[in-house]
């Protein structure tokens, strides 16, 4: 299980030296828009993946008066995790108090899940949400997914270099269609066992949460070329097209999610409170997956809950969350929105955040 059992934030946007140790349940974040609520999920965010999921500029994120932003974590089992990050270095993370190359260990480690205002863009977005949300999710349950997605990403960029060329060399081309042909099969095939694990999983939850045509919700998954051929012949077919546009139009970093209610888009159908219930129903089911297959929790961070729900529906959202037995952190104007929702006997704590610091 993954609980952040201590929390130390420096410099994050307008937290100026934070320091908390959350609930292993649900950690409640309230006050004033601009107070640094979100900055603190943002935070957790930054340390588990390496990203905001506000911004991907760098200045922004540290405080205009410091010159670098820390992180750390002591997780329950004792594992600690410490980010920082300079305007002139390079970051440095450190997992175990070793030095990490990347975050392929730390995001294992501490899987975050978040539910905000950009979580519409599964519904409302283009293909690369979507093939995010699905990547997050297969990444988790297999190991060997990274290095075949790593594989084709490298492929697809050596094939676009050669394609820009004036007079393309197909022979070197070629080479890279073999490497790329080798990689997306697998990573199609992980893509594809996943959805068949996942989908029954969602579609539960969604009729149990009463979602919205919940009988009429079909999702299917794309796979970036026509699923008819094989994808040597369909690289070897658009060549032309191909070096036309200097890139690769066929592949699995073509891949997408189509989710439909009946034969229109969701997004077509739902109101902006029926889509935020199908979106954290999304989240959800991922990470139950997560907990089945690998005995771990997932981190929720919820920013803003009560956004676009009413008490019943955010009362429901939070009852499949305890249900799961994860760590939730969640921000909120008005505690008693969150509060009034949850069951008396839970465990709860409450960080009232005011101008950077936590005040109570």
């Amino acid at each position: 299980m993954s609980i952040i059992e201590k929390l130390n934030v420096s410099a994050v946007r307008n937290l100026e030296s934070l320091d908390i140790e959350p609930a292993s349940t649900i950690n409640v974040l309230h006050g004033e828009n601009g107070s640094g609520k979100t900055s603190i999920l943002e935070s957790i965010h930054l340390l588990a993946t390496g990203r905001s999921f506000r911004t991907s500029k760098l200045d922004p994120l540290i405080n205009s008066d410091q010159e670098q932003a820390v992180v750390f974590a002591r997780l329950r089992d004792g594992k600690e995790i410490g980010l920082s990050k300079s305007r002139r270095q390079s970051h440095q993370l450190r997992f175990r108090s070793e030095k990490q190359r990347n975050w392929e260990s730390v995001a294992r480690e501490l899987p975050v899940q978040i539910l905000d205002s950009n979580s519409f863009l599964l519904l409302e977005g283009g293909p690369r949400s979507r093939r995010q949300f699905l990547d997050w999710g297969v990444f988790h349950v297999e190991h060997s997914f990274v290095e075949n997605w790593r594989r084709t990403k490298k492929s697809i960029a050596n094939r676009n270099l050669l394609l820009k060329q004036r007079s393309p060399d197909f022979q070197q081309i070629s080479a890279w269609d073999f490497e790329l042909c080798h990689a997306a099969r697998e990573v199609d095939r992980a893509r594809s066992e996943y959805l068949r694990l996942f989908l029954p999983l969602l579609m539960k939850l969604y009729k149990d949460m009463r979602g919205a045509e919940a009988e009429t919700l079909e999702i299917d998954y794309e796979c970036g070329w026509d699923r008819g051929r094989e994808l040597e012949q369909v690289l070897l077919d658009n060549r032309d097209v191909d070096a036309r546009y200097g890139a690769t139009q066929s592949g699995p970093h073509r891949a997408d999610l189509s989710v439909r209610i009946g034969k229109s888009k969701a997004v077509d159908i739902l109101s902006r409170g029926q889509q935020k219930i199908l979106v954290s129903c999304m989240k959800i089911a991922q990470g139950l997956l997560l907990s089945k297959a690998l005995d771990r929790g997932c981190i929720f961070l919820l920013d803003d809950l009560p956004s676009e729900l009413d008490k019943a529906n955010r009362a429901a959202v939070l009852g499949q969350l305890i249900g799961l037995g994860g760590q939730v952190f969640i921000t909120c104007v008005e505690i008693d929105a969150v509060l009034n929702c949850l069951p008396e006997a839970l465990e709860v704590a409450t960080f009232h955040v005011e101008r950077g610091t936590i005040t109570a």
